[in-house]
């Protein structure tokens, strides 16, 4: 079984629009794979509104164990330069650069912190 949220994944659109649109709770594969192969209007519409500037999902890995989790990107999110599990600690991380400092940005997916680093120029 599949549940709605790998759905919305695997077909790139929002968990809330595919529950608008009556995806149940959980599918089978079967059930998904006939989405792909013959996708409802308002599939074919949301696929041809993209514009490909602005994922629905990205993958989050963690740059110290790997833990790997998909999410859905914010706009306030900026170009992260590493990602980790909140419960890692900075040091496990490369050190910046020289000339450079790290910012830290928590709440990011389910258990993430982002990490960015900028030239102090």
């Amino acid at each position: 079984m599949i549940t709605r949220r790998d759905a919305a994944q695997r077909l790139d659109i929002p968990l809330q629009m595919a529950a608008r649109h009556g995806l149940p709770a959980t599918l089978t594969e079967a059930q998904l794979r006939e989405l792909e192969d013959s996708p409802p209007p308002w599939l074919v519409q949301s696929r041809a509104n993209r514009t490909g500037k602005k994922p629905v999902w990205v993958d989050l890995v963690c740059d110290v164990c790997g833990f790997a989790e998909k999410a859905r990107p914010k706009k306030w999110w900026p170009t992260f330069t590493y990602v980790s599990c909140d419960h890692h600690q900075p040091s496990d991380l490369p050190s910046p650069l020289p000339g450079e400092q790290r910012e830290e940005v928590p709440g990011i997916g389910s258990r993430f912190v982002g990490w960015v680093d900028t030239s102090l120029d």
